[in-house]
């Protein structure tokens, strides 16, 4: 019974992973991940407290009956019987492969879960909106814990942690769809007036310090783009800037409180309501951003980038970035 019970629950994660794959359903690896660690969780229980006593029981019978058989054998002045079951007590005690795919597993799916749940989750960065700062290929590590910790799956808050400032890089599920994990530069916090007209940043009123420097080569685009250090905060980043894209915002999604939002030849000038952040890529004339979806709400943020861990590419790449 438990074999072919395993094997359906089995076949379903599989089912699961490959239709995701495929294309063919939006998949959750929160979820995913949390429902392989109740599951094993429940088989490693089970194991412990119900399977491998079993085994252990029968084990000791084996021994008892092999044992006995031997007392009355020496009883008989038989000293030296032959037969050993040390080879039939490690079968006994082997774990059938229903245990070993389930219960096995759990103690490293656990680890994994309570990693990524809590402390860092890893991200491969998939599009040049980010460049200068992050490349195409760069993986990097998300803190989880900075804004605070939540809840896997349900995404509630549980702890408070540091607030979300300007300037910093996070990733965060993507408004229009949430199943999809985005990384921006947050530029406005709730309160703020953020104007980006003719290409220049102004915050509450305030133009953001950008100092130009060297033209930018962008591989990926085989292309130069005019490269600026900017300041939010205390720490700079840079950014680029193509010089023969125009300022005006085209295509703008519907999106909530875009009536906080003036569009005009000149760019965009929003007022970032209460518990939402406006977000832009530092390749600014290449990027998705809140100019376009409109604002990212507290509850989507997922941590705070701050590390390449690696780039495959690149290994000069490693190391910690603004």
């Amino acid at each position: 019974m438990m074999p072919f019970l395993t094997a359906i629950v089995l076949a379903g994660f599989v089912a699961y992973a490959g239709s995701w794959y495929f294309g063919m359903i939006e998949g959750n690896f929160a979820l995913l991940l949390f429902l392989a660690t109740v599951v094993t969780g429940l088989y490693w229980l089970a194991e412990r407290f119900i399977f491998l006593p079993r085994r252990r029981a029968a084990a000791k019978t084996l021994e008892g009956q092999d044992e006995s058989r031997r007392a009355k054998l020496a009883a008989q002045g038989i000293q030296d019987a032959d037969g050993d079951v040390s080879t039939a007590r490690e079968r006994i005690m082997a774990q059938p492969w229903w245990l070993d795919w389930t219960a096995g597993l759990f103690p490293v799916i656990l680890i994994v879960f309570l990693l990524r749940s809590f402390v860092f989750e890893p991200f491969k960065i998939p599009s040049g909106s980010m460049i200068p700062t992050l490349l195409i290929g760069d993986l990097i590590l998300v803190n989880k814990f900075t804004y605070g910790l939540k809840l896997p799956v349900l995404n509630t808050r549980i702890t408070q942690g540091n607030p979300i400032q300007s300037g910093d890089v996070v990733v965060f599920r993507y408004p229009p769809k949430p199943s999809v994990d985005y990384i921006k530069r947050v530029i406005g916090v709730p309160g703020d007036e953020v104007s980006y007209l003719n290409k220049k940043l102004t915050i509450n009123g305030k133009p953001v310090v950008q100092t130009p420097g060297s033209d930018f080569f962008d591989e990926s685009m085989m292309k130069y783009y005019q490269y600026f250090d900017e300041q939010l905060g205390v720490k700079k980043h840079g950014i680029i800037v193509d010089e023969t894209r125009s300022a005006f915002v085209s295509g703008v999604d519907d999106f909530k409180f875009k009536q906080n939002c003036r569009y005009s030849v000149e760019g965009v000038s929003c007022k970032v309501p209460e518990g939402h952040y406006f977000v832009m890529g530092d390749n600014r004339d290449n990027s998705a951003d809140s100019r376009y979806w409109g604002f990212v709400p507290d509850g989507n943020v997922v941590g705070k980038a701050f590390l390449v861990w690696m780039n495959f590419s690149d290994l000069k790449r490693i190391g910690a970035f603004n």
